[in-house]
This record gives structure tokens, C-alpha cells and sequence, in this order.
């Protein structure tokens, strides 16, 4: 087992959510690969670099950590994954959330990708509830790629995956 990914040096806020997730990977004739998935809606519809994400969601009071990581990938994308899930430990983003992940080694079509929506008032203050998808589009990249793509808080993840694998 790797040693746990170490998030910022910040401490959770008492009572903090806390989420699962996973990393997928690929080996590709380039080398490692990740697939990576950027939140829907339009808070993020104008940013990429450091904005996208691993696939995970929040874990409900008494879920086991990895059952969440797999109903919030499907959730999330419409994929079920299969296959040893390698944990690559936790870290803490940096409103306090907690995050665990593990990897899984596999083969997945992004564009293919199904989400889940999330209902929200937009524009602020107009009354007009509208539907957005959780996750907007998944890709596959690199690794240098995914580090300035994932978030900063999640790239020790990447970190412990290539440690990992290679």
C-alpha cells in the first residue's frame, strides 16, 4: 500500500464533509494516463487549468468510503467500475472537505460519459431554478497534463499513483 497522499497543510473545519472517489488510469503509448472529469454548471464553465477533478462525491453518514467512491463514479459519469481499486489515501481541499481515493486500472470511452444534475437558482436571485449535469465532460490525460488540469489540492493523488504504478 502507498503512503497517503498528503493534501495542504491545512486542518478539516469541525464536522467537514467528507468524499470518496477514484482515479482511473490507463497505460498509453505515451505513458501513464488518468482520466479526469470537470464539474458541470456554470461556476466552472469558464475555467479548465486547476479546475477539473477525480470523480468523487460526498459519503453518506455510515457508507463505507470505498462503496461511495463507486456509486459516486457512476453518479458522476455513468461508468461502473471494475477491478482492484489501489488506495491512494486522503487529503484535505482546502474549504476543509476530506477526500480519499483509490485507482483502478481501465479502459473508459469519456465521451460516453452520463451525469447526474444538480438543480440550482440561476442566475442568483431570479427565481429561475434551472437543471445543470455534475460533471460537464471527462477526458484522458498525461501526466503533466493532469497535474495542471486537477485541482491543486488533489494533485497528491496523481503523486501517489505514480509511485504506485509508475
Amino acid at each position: 500500500m502507498p503512503p497517503p497522499a498528503r493534501g495542504r497543510d491545512r486542518r478539516p473545519a469541525s464536522g467537514a464533509a467528507r468524499s470518496a472517489g477514484f482515479l482511473p488510469f490507463r497505460r498509453g503509448p505515451d505513458g501513464l494516463e488518468v482520466l479526469l472529469v470537470h464539474p458541470g454548471g456554470p461556476f466552472w464553465a469558464r475555467r479548465d487549468e486547476g479546475a477539473w477533478s477525480l470523480p468523487k462525491g460526498e459519503i453518506e453518514p455510515g457508507e463505507e468510503p470505498l462503496a461511495a467512491a463507486q456509486r459516486e463514479v457512476e453518479e458522476e459519469t455513468g461508468f461502473r467500475l471494475g477491478g482492484p481499486a489501489i488506495p491512494l489515501g486522503e487529503v484535505t481541499q482546502r474549504g476543509g472537505k476530506r477526500v480519499v481515493a483509490w485507482a483502478v486500472e481501465c479502459e473508459l470511452d469519456p465521451g460516453a460519459i452520463r451525469s447526474g444534475t444538480f438543480a440550482l437558482e440561476w442566475p442568483p436571485r431570479s427565481g429561475h431554478v434551472r437543471e445543470f449535469p455534475e460533471v460537464d465532460r471527462a477526458a484522458w490525460f498525461g501526466v503533466g497534463e493532469a497535474r495542471r488540469r486537477l485541482l491543486a489540492s488533489q494533485a497528491p493523488f496523481l503523486d501517489a499513483l505514480v509511485r504506485v504504478v509508475g
